[in-house]
């Protein structure tokens, strides 16, 4: 079996990054100098993206989930912190649903436990008939631009702009299918670890009422709100994010 691609990197008990949709390991740098000093930080490639981009995506969660902790038991980690973005927050929410005790704490940033995404800036559907009509490159562009306050003036922006461009047409299409597929909803109520929900209060993907339903569906959780941030506030204030990810971490 072909596992996702990953990097790897520092020492001390493991933490995993999952990225979101068109996304890709890069898009944690600003987190990896910080993370690295106190951690083994691990950034996969979801199925379709980045380095993984070889592997044929999953059109489910679920299927996504399993992919993870195939690659995690092939690594041998059988207890680690958990960070999702976004789609990847759809992720990690499956993964501590099917395990908690594997999952030591969990961090749900930028994303929420209804796949449809009803207040996103455009429907699912818009999004698929862009894709089929204009590409993937000028999409990608084109979200990526949601995901900042100022994007012409932020290094993530750019950033996100070259991971993007490893994604392949078929990861695109199928996880806008899993998405629409998937709710999270009745799961929150099997993680039991800690839990820490990050959002920013410009977010164009993901609302507050996202986030209320994390909280009260999670018994063991708290959120804390970016100010004046959209989506990728790791990217736009990755100092104060940064800060609020250690000590939660560390918090015993």
């Amino acid at each position: 079996m072909k596992h996702l691609a990953y990097n790897k990197t520092g020492k001390g008990f493991p933490i995993v990054l999952l990225h979101g949709y068109f996304g890709g390991p890069a898009m944690w740098q600003f987190q990896i100098d910080d993370l690295k000093k106190y951690y083994e930080v691990i950034t996969p490639s979801l199925a379709g993206y980045a380095e993984s981009a070889s592997l044929k995506s999953p059109n489910s969660i679920y299927e996504h989930a399993r992919l993870v902790i195939d690659l995690l038991n092939h690594l041998r980690i059988d207890n680690y912190f958990l960070l999702g973005h976004s789609m990847g927050g759809m992720i990690v929410q499956e993964i501590a649903a099917m395990d908690s005790s594997t999952v030591e704490k969990l961090i749900c940033f930028g994303t929420g436990p209804i796949g449809t995404l009803p207040s996103r800036f455009e429907t699912i559907e818009e999004t698929r008939q862009k894709i089929l009509s204009l590409g993937i490159k000028n999409v990608s562009e084109e979200i990526a631009k949601t995901w900042f306050v100022d994007y012409e003036n932020s290094k993530g922006y750019y950033i996100c702009l070259e991971e993007s461009k490893k994604a392949t047409q078929q990861a695109a299409l199928a996880s806008l299918a899993a998405w629409e597929k998937w709710n999270g909803l009745k799961q929150l109520l099997k993680i039991n670890c800690p839990t820490l929900i990050i959002w920013s209060d410009k977010d164009k993907s993901y609302d507050w009422t996202q986030q209320k339903a994390l909280k009260e569906g999670i018994k063991d959780s708290e959120i804390i709100v970016i100010k004046n941030c959209a989506h990728n506030a790791h990217m736009e204030k990755p100092l104060e994010f940064n800060e609020i990810l250690l000590n939660f971490l560390k918090k015993n």
